[in-house]
Formats: structure tokens, sequence, C-alpha cells
């Protein structure tokens, strides 16, 4: 892949596109494997979930049933966001001692953690190391997007904002990818084992990209301040009621789309069995569904920058939640209940788009925030946002319990994105503006 760019202004620039410098393209690549590595971790229980509680549960003395399988699922969903919400340490440990350092730190933990939930012999147990891979995956996105939004030039930082949070979602892909072609051959123990490879590998690749220079230039002005200076800051005037508006956004993403897609291969697994298929055709179709989500998001994720451009960061999020909406309700509130997994995979595409609304945030958040405390606002918002969160996806895992059923608890989560769209105001809009110094 090739990484242009072009100069605003300049005649010569439409045909003679010129390279981001090595420096840029580094931090590109190092935010880009950071972010995807963190798509591959999070994705991994929601395709093993029922074949890893149904060995799980019974050591815990419950019976792995369906509604059981659910229940405990929503609660283990429910603890990774708990861990998620305690990354924003992240965000103060990158303004204070390096952008760098925070996102290698972020990298080895969710690598460990994820690989080590495969030796679990409890439910417990697999949620307490969940609960730690969450607190190093939750740093992730708020050091690779504020990183790469203070390396990359002005004028093309919206486009490689897009690209970047797309690649979760090719994480999403390989994992699923790598599940549906050795899935029945590695079992649940072995995905979670080659969660934690890839992460370590980047960590190595993180070595060589650069600290920002907008964040060397601060040291001094950094070196005076107290470490918890920026958490103040950011939940003071003027920029108290900003940080307020872009949690409420986040809880509502989180809530949604936790519900919406992380369920998507729970829901597939249910509807082949309840077909008479075998276990090889489930896991299989698991898979596809998981993949057909993760590649409509990424089709989001490349159109969100052109989206924002054009109708700006607050048009994008309520067109993105708007999709998700009717994503939700087609797929839980029709075709589950239909049984029909053919009408389920047609609203998957929907889900998938929609799910794109996290990446307004990469281009939007490090926009409303100057350099001091960009890293500390970016964390704060998108881990706190799971802590919230964290209590509306416990609702939702009681109601699965209490109905027996996906369809009318992920069904009400549509609700929560219209909600959303009138909340949108909250946040302030950035579009045209450069990035605060």
């Amino acid at each position: 892949m090739t990484i242009n760019e072009q100069t605003p202004h300049d005649t010569t620039a439409d045909t003679a596109p010129t390279r981001l410098t090595k420096p840029q393209r580094r931090a590109f690549w190092g935010s880009f494997g950071g972010w995807a590595m963190d798509g591959f971790s999070w994705t991994i229980p929601g395709l093993v979930l029922a074949p890893t509680l149904t060995q799980l549960l019974p050591a815990a003395g419950v019976e792995a049933t369906p509604e059981n399988i659910g229940w405990y699922g929503q609660i283990g969903a429910a603890v990774f966001l708990l861990g998620w919400g305690c990354a924003f340490i992240w965000g103060p440990i990158a303004d204070r001692f390096g952008r760098k350092p925070a996102m290698m730190g972020s990298i080895i933990m969710y690598g460990v953690f994820t690989a080590l939930a495969g030796i679990a012999t409890n439910v417990w147990e697999w949620n307490a190391y969940r609960f730690l891979a969450a607190v190093g995956v939750g740093g992730e996105w708020a050091m690779a997007g504020t990183l790469l939004s203070e390396v990359i030039p002005e004028r093309v930082r919206e486009r490689f904002g897009g690209l970047m949070h797309s690649a979760a979602y090719f994480g999403v892909l390989a994992i699923s990818a790598v599940y549906l072609l050795f899935g029945p051959e590695l079992g649940w123990r072995g995905m979670f084992f080659i969660g934690g490879i890839p992460a370590l590998a980047v960590f190595l690749m993180r070595r060589t990209t650069p600290e920002p220079e907008r964040w060397q230039e601060d040291a001094s002005e950094r070196e005076a301040r107290s470490f918890w200076q920026p958490v103040v800051e950011v939940l003071s005037p003027p920029y108290r009621a900003r940080t307020i508006g872009n949690l409420l956004l986040l809880v509502v993403c989180v809530i949604g789309l936790w519900a919406g897609s992380t369920y998507v291969p729970t829901a597939m697994t249910n509807l082949s069995d309840d077909a008479g298929n075998g276990h090889d055709t489930t896991v299989h179709l698991a898979s596809l569904s998981s993949m057909t989500v993760a590649a409509f998001t990424i089709l989001g994720c490349f159109a969100v920058p052109r989206l924002a451009g054009h109708i700006g960061r607050r048009g994008a999020l309520v067109a993105l939640f708007g999709l998700m909406a009717v994503g939700i309700i087609g797929a839980y509130g029709i075709a589950y209940p239909l049984h029909s997994i053919g009408l389920t995979f047609a609203f998957l595409p929907v889900l998938g788009l929609g799910g794109a609304s996290f990446a307004v945030f990469t281009i939007w958040l490090p926009e409303q925030y100057p350099t001091r405390m960009r890293a500390t606002a970016f964390a704060f918002t998108t881990t706190f946002s799971r802590w919230v969160a964290a209590a509306g996806t416990f609702l939702i895992g009681y109601g699965i319990h209490s109905t027996g059923s996906l369809t009318l608890p992920l069904s009400l989560t549509a609700v929560v994105f219209v909600f959303g769209m009138g909340l949108v105001r909250l946040a302030p809009e950035t579009r045209g503006k450069s990035l605060p110094a």
C-alpha cells in the first residue's frame, strides 16, 4: 500500500503526489498495526463465546444452556468493558511520558492477557484475564489516534484518520478468517493463544515509531505540570461540557455496537443450531457473519473522512447512528425471530456500515483538545464511556436471560441510537478547523 499526500494550492500536486516522510509512514503503519491487533483480540471472545462457556460454565456449577450462555456472556462483556474503562490511565501516561511508550505498554498488556485467557479453568478466571486484557485494549485506540493526528500533515489528517480506524476491522477479518479455516482444529483455547502472538510482533515494530514533534516541543511546560493536571483540565471549563458530550455519545456507540456486532456470531450460532446444521457448518457461518460485518465497517471507515468533510462531524455521526438503528432492528427484531439465516445476512452490511461511527471520533476527538491534554481527553472519553455502557450491557444480558432470547433485548438497543442522534450538539462542530496546538 502506497501512502501519498497532496499539497494544497499546488497545481502540480494533482499529477505528482508526494510520499509521506519515512517517520510519518512509520507512525501510520505503527498505529494501523497496533489498532488492527486490538480488533484481532477483542473479536475472539465473540467468535468462541458459545464453546468457551459451554466448557467453563459447568466448572462453576452452571448448566450450559443457551440462556445461561447469553447471560454469562453478557456478564463477561460487562467485565471487559469495566477493564476497558480502567484504560484511561494510558492518557496521562502518554501526555507525560510520550505517545510511544504508552502504546507499547498497552500492546504488551493486551497481548499477554489475551493469550492467558486460553488457559482459564473456570468462567471467573477467564473473566479476570479478559478484564486485564481490556485495560490494554482500551488504551490502544486513544494512543494510536492521538499520535497519528499529531504526525500526519493537516491536509490529509482526516483521510488517514479514517484509514487508521479501519485497521481494527482488518484485525476482525483476520481472526474471523483464522476461525473459519482452523476453528474446529484450534478450539477456543487455541484461538486465545494465537490472539497474543501478533500483538507481540507489533510491539517490536513499534520501536521505530517516532514521537510527534508537537509533544516534544512541550517538554518544559510538561515537566512543570503534575501527572494528573490533564485530567483536571479536561473536566474543567472550557473543556468540561464537550468532554461530557463526547462521553455520552461514546456511551451510545458502545452500548449499541457491543450488542449489535459482538452478538452477531452468537446469534448466527443459534440460528445454525436451530436449522440442524453440524458443528463445522455452524463455525463457518459464525465466522462469515463476523467477517461480513467487519468488511462493511471497513468500507464505512473509508467513507467517514469524505462524509465528515461534506456534512460535518455531527452530520456523519447522525447518519451512522441511523444505519445502526436500522441494522439492529432488521437483524434482531425481524430476521432472528423468523429464524432466517439469509435475511440476517441481508442486514449485516447495514450493521457493518453503521459500526464505522467510531471512526468519526478518531478524527473528531483530537480536534477538540490541545496537545498538552489530547491523549488524556481521548483516553478519558473512549474508556470511561465503557464504564457507563457496562451497566447497559449488563441490563441487556439480564434481558436475554429473562426472556430466553436475543430478540427483544438487542432490538431495544436501536432506541439508544435514536436517542444518540439528538445528542450530537453536545460536542462542537470542528469541520474545517486545524488541530489545536
